[in-house]
């Protein structure tokens, strides 16, 4: 059992037109979570995450959200859950990643995976972007990952031009700018147990979300113990020298007022659900836990992947808007999270 160590938020960026909602558009959704991750940080939370989508009235491009959080705060840990790779440029991306996280000073932690069904049908290609001859989507995914950590570690690969416009380093060039260390902030964020074991042992840390594939019909949050057991073997047996990191997300609500009640009380003893991602995938889907914080509390105390995760991302109801979203991470980390030793 791995003592809970860092709690942050995730944000999946949605905005709606509708006068419900606090994010009406792109813009609000934006500034917002630049003010979330400012107030999260005066709380003492330890990350400030945002899920990618593309062709959605949510979060996409993640760089300059990122390198702007990074301007505005000092301490907290700024990441993706997670960009999928088969929409990226794994050049492009180390350029952008090493920029945001210089302007952060180091602190990225970059959640990237081959994806999930999304609002178009492979749109990807839109992108300009085409698996090779006899290969997946999901396969071009992890290429174009392998070929980002590759990048990360700051060898030298291009030709440099003999009658160059400035003076070159000597030798072969590099992408600039390089982070030195962003490397080993990279999670991978894993649907099942060989996605997890293929991560552990190309060295990236381990995300896992609040839905995984069903693999053997128990409980979620005992599969994704099992997940996380298989990466944490493959990692050793890998011969890392470093310890890996893991997160778990949850939808995680204290009922502290009326207005908690309203909104999450009908979440009182959720249950996981199942369905399917795609014709070929049956998944299921953690439950959400909302009660008052004693209840909240013994019902956490059960879950056996928060247990094995060094790292808790709290989903948050950003259309909700930041003063409510900051109550809700605060009711976390004072009236729940002591109690069961994670903070």
């Amino acid at each position: 059992m791995t003592p809970m160590k860092k709690i942050g938020f995730l944000s999946f960026g949605h905005w709606t037109p509708s006068p419900q909602s606090q994010t009406r558009s792109a813009a609000d959704t934006l500034l917002q979570s630049i003010e979330l991750a400012v107030a999260a940080e005066q709380l003492g939370a330890d990350g400030a995450y945002f899920r990618v989508h593309h062709f959605a009235r949510q979060l996409a491009s993640p760089f300059p959200l990122l390198a702007a959080v990074g301007a505005r705060t000092s301490k907290i840990e700024i990441g993706t859950a997670v960009i999928d790779m088969r929409y990226e440029n794994p050049l492009y991306m180390v350029e952008d990643a090493g920029s945001a996280d210089l302007i952060a000073g180091g602190r990225l932690q970059l959640g990237i995976s081959r994806g999930s069904p999304e609002q178009v049908i492979d749109g990807w290609r839109y992108f300009g972007y085409r698996p090779a001859e006899g290969t997946s989507d999901a396969d071009m995914g992890r290429r174009h990952a392998e070929v980002f950590l590759d990048l990360l570690r700051g060898e030298g690969f291009a030709e440099p031009n003999p009658q160059p416009m400035f003076p070159n380093p000597p030798g072969l060039l590099r992408i600039e700018p390089h982070s030195q260390g962003l490397r080993e902030r990279i999670w991978w964020g894993a649907g099942s147990n060989a996605t997890a074991v293929w991560a552990a042992k190309l060295g990236m840390n381990l995300q896992s979300s609040t839905l995984k594939n069903d693999e053997t019909g128990e409980a979620f949050h005992v599969q994704q113990a099992a997940q996380i057991r298989a990466y944490r073997a493959a990692w050793k047996e890998a011969g890392h020298t470093r310890e890996p990191r893991v997160s778990v997300s949850r939808s995680i609500f204290a009922l502290m007022n009326d207005r908690d009640r309203a909104y999450f009380g009908g979440e009182r003893g959720g249950e996981d659900q199942i369905g399917f991602i795609d014709p070929q995938t049956r998944a299921i889907f953690g439950r959400s836990y909302a009660a008052e914080p004693d209840a909240l509390i013994e019902q956490l105390r059960q879950d056996e992947a928060i247990a094995e995760a060094d790292t808790l991302l709290l989903t948050i109801p950003n259309q909700l808007g930041v003063a409510y979203c900051t109550h809700a991470i605060e009711a976390i980390l004072t009236h729940v999270a002591p109690a069961l030793g994670w903070r």
